[in-house]
């Protein structure tokens, strides 16, 4: 198990999440109409993200990146807050700001995404030399609480609506479970970054199971709504 997270963690878990991009694709004019179309934007960045995410593999052994040798960009801590741990919560926030109905809700997920960028980019700019070289847990933290924010509030309202008769067929509710569950199975790994090194590989494959577990299941969760769930009636984001 462990050599076949080694050899393939990397390839599946960047094989599943091009799976809902391009299904999300494949139904784009099935989603055109709503909001659901900017997830789709979304999955497509994060796919070309993760994949550009693998350059570091171009560096070692001569690779046509091995001019990096020696650089801050000899790893992807960087790219990786930049585009995952700052970019998919600006993203998230946005888009609930726009399904959301409750106004309060939304000034609340609004200025809470304003602190939160604030806040990173002091921090990054305060610890400049460590960004190239390791994840910021208060960052990593900060991110899930908007995302538990902007879930906890679409549930909330989906509870007191008419929409809790047919949830089942909404694609926000399956993306709002599915990142819910990600983020909170994935969230306290961020406490034990601290053994993330060559020296304690049994941690290391232990939290690439998990991430794959967290991964394969949220999109193929993404995969199967975007099939299966109807478009819904909402206004342009």
């Amino acid at each position: 198990m462990n050599e076949f997270l080694l050899e393939y963690n990397n390839t599946l878990s960047l094989s599943v999440e091009i799976l809902a991009a391009v299904t999300g694709l494949v139904f784009y004019n099935k989603y055109k109409p709503t909001a659901a179309k900017y997830f789709i934007y979304f999955l497509v960045y994060l796919s070309v993200c993760d994949f550009l995410n693998t350059y570091v593999h171009y560096i070692k052994n001569d690779g046509f990146l091995s001019f990096l040798e020696g650089s801050v960009f000899t790893r992807n801590f960087w790219w990786t807050t930049f585009y995952w741990e700052i970019g998919a919560i600006l993203f998230f926030a946005f888009y609930y700001c726009g399904i959301l109905i409750t106004e309060r809700f939304k000034k609340i997920v609004r200025y809470s995404t304003y602190v939160f960028l604030i806040f990173s980019i002091i921090y990054i700019v305060l610890n400049w030399d460590d960004y190239f070289i390791r994840f910021f847990p208060v960052i990593g933290v900060l991110g899930a609480v908007i995302i538990f924010l902007c879930t906890a509030f679409y549930f909330f309202e989906i509870l007191n609506s008419e929409k809790i008769l047919t949830f089942y067929k909404s694609i926000n509710f399956y993306i709002s479970a599915a990142i819910f569950i990600w983020w909170l199975i994935t969230t306290p790994l961020i406490f034990y970054d601290i053994y993330n090194s060559n020296k304690d590989w049994n941690f290391i494959f232990l939290k690439w199971q998990i991430y794959l577990f967290a991964n394969i299941t949220m999109y193929l969760t993404f995969t199967t709504a975007w099939i299966l769930c109807e478009p819904e009636a909402e206004k342009e984001l």
